[in-house]
């Protein structure tokens, strides 16, 4: 995000949305259907169906930045749309190991894992669950969707 921007919680909205909306579009759906401020110091994270582009909304100082990215040929991995609250809590490190291809939603503790992926990095391990064998960061305290 902006160089000097303060980020205290970062919310993942499950369901995808149309990605004609800009930031009024996002910012009133922040506001109204999950009722929460869109001008605090909170990030708000958009997926599209395919699961192939990211929109994070935040405020910084006196206005909104949109940030984009969109992957070539993989997916995000992303949180059920079936659990009962419409966002997904992240810490800013789950972000950016979503940001950068692993899961954050499926494995719930170290029994999860399985040795490490010879393709990645060595602090890297593999789901074993069925919705994902992606690989993902093995010292951390994941929170299953």
């Amino acid at each position: 995000m902006h160089p000097g921007s303060k980020i205290d919680a970062v919310y993942l909205y499950r369901a995808p949305i149309d990605f004609r909306k800009s930031i009024d579009g996002l910012a009133a759906l922040v506001e109204q259907e999950l009722g929460l401020n869109p001008f605090g110091s909170t990030l708000y994270v958009f997926i599209n169906r395919r699961r192939d582009k990211i929109k994070a909304l935040y405020w910084h100082r006196n206005g909104f930045c949109l940030w984009y990215k969109r992957l070539e040929q993989e997916r995000f991995t992303w949180p059920s749309t079936v659990a009962t609250a419409p966002t997904h809590a992240l810490t800013l490190q789950e972000l950016e190991w979503l940001l950068e291809g692993f899961s954050v939603c499926c494995a719930t503790s170290a029994s999860a894992m399985v040795a490490p992926v010879a393709s990645m990095r060595r602090s890297v391990r593999q789901c074993r669950r069925r919705c994902c064998r992606r690989a993902m960061p093995a010292t951390t305290c994941w929170r299953c969707c």
